[in-house]
């Protein structure tokens, strides 16, 4: 069991509460700016505060994924130059302690955020991500038809606009006017006294009572009215039912890996695959960063002027891994031989740091027992 004296819990929580203050107010962030595309469906559809938190909240997982990485790069970062310039650090080194010792609560921090970003990636995101598709996919499609308001023309579809000239407390709807364009070369309008809502086989439809068909035949250039007492009519756009495909955040890890060829066009296979190893080397981007941080920060000679050249440049290594990332991703999308490559991305800038900042201890660790044991022997 690793064993954590005082000072590594002194680190170790500064490191966990900027982690989690960072990321959190990083995601909040996101979240504001993502969320403004849908407060059309406030606005123009009805929909209530308390549904727009709960749509847009689902995604907040996928947020805290992407950041998380990056997080923790600039809090390993950030606190450790703060030690620095506080000469904590080099009381810590005057009191013996070795690089590892140093970097001990920095890699418990990082390794926390790559079992965080790996349980995002693997369950938590797909399931959000899923409901969020699904509860979007109602409102727009289904619930909408439950938001037409009193003189106004609402479009529940590319290709439907009602006009209500009143809705009553218990639901009725009286002089209704509907504009129904889903049949190619057949526009109809359509003219009713009074309506009601209902689902039927989880659609919206209106049923209307004493009204008119009036559609124009555009062979004849004739209008045909059909007069009706009672007549149903789907509010949904009618194509296919608006059949909702799944998107490939929305699949498990074994479905992009392996994926249904009556469900996926072979042409999709490379993006399936490439978002699949994605959530497995992002979490592990979460440590390489980190010792990116470590390395810059504990690695060569103090200044007590500072150094602000180390930290630029590990600042402008993640970035170019970044950078480095998303073209691997593009790349591979199209040719699925380079998909290794994204995994020897997101581990070789850690195994380096680790080569960089230990590899010098464990010479001399080596070097201590080999003079030991020839002593001995001698």
């Amino acid at each position: 069991m690793l064993k954590l004296g005082t000072l590594d819990r002194y680190v170790l929580r500064q490191l966990l509460l900027a982690l989690v203050a960072t990321t959190g107010g990083l995601s909040a962030l996101i979240w504001l700016t993502q969320s403004l595309r849908f407060v059309s469906l406030v606005v123009g559809r009805g929909l209530s505060l308390g549904v727009f938190l709960e749509l847009t909240s689902l995604m907040v997982p996928s947020f805290v994924s992407v950041v998380l990485p990056i997080t923790t790069f600039v809090v390993s970062l950030f606190v450790y130059q703060r030690l620095a310039g506080d000469r904590e650090l080099t009381v810590m080194r005057a009191a013996g302690r070795s690089a590892f010792a140093l970097a001990k609560p920095g890699l418990i921090c990082a390794t926390i955020a790559m079992l965080v970003t790996f349980a995002l990636n693997l369950w938590i995101v797909p399931a959000s991500y899923h409901q969020f598709k699904q509860y979007e996919f109602q409102i727009r499609n289904k619930m909408a038809a439950f938001m037409l308001q009193e003189g106004v023309f609402t479009k529940v579809s590319d290709a439907l606009t009602v006009y209500v000239r009143e809705r009553r407390h218990d639901g009725t709807l009286n002089g209704i006017m509907i504009e129904d364009d889903r049949v190619a070369n057949s526009r109809a309008t359509i003219f009713a006294e009074s309506g009601t809502m209902l689902i039927v086989n989880d659609q919206p439809r209106v049923v209307l009572y004493d009204g008119s068909r009036q559609e124009i035949d555009h062979k004849t250039g004739r209008l045909t009215m059909l007069l009706f007492d009672r007549n149903t009519i789907d509010l949904t756009s009618g194509k296919s039912q608006e059949t909702r495909y799944r998107d490939a955040s929305e699949m498990s890890l074994s479905e992009l890996l392996h994926p249904n060829p009556q469900e996926v066009p072979a042409r999709d296979f490379g993006k399936l695959a490439v978002e699949g190893w994605r959530r497995i080397t992002t979490p592990l981007t979460a440590f390489s960063f980190a010792m990116i941080g470590l390395v810059a920060i504990l690695r060569g000679a103090f200044s007590r002027h500072g150094n602000i050249t180390r930290p630029l440049g590990a600042v402008l290594t993640v970035v170019g891994l970044l950078a480095l990332n998303l073209l691997l991703q593009n790349l591979a999308g199209r040719n699925m031989s380079l998909i290794p490559l994204i995994l020897i991305e997101a581990v070789l800038p850690g195994l380096i740091c680790a080569a960089l900042l230990f590899g010098p201890e464990l010479r001399y660790v080596r070097e201590d027992l080999k003079t030991r044991s020839e002593s001995q022997g001698a």
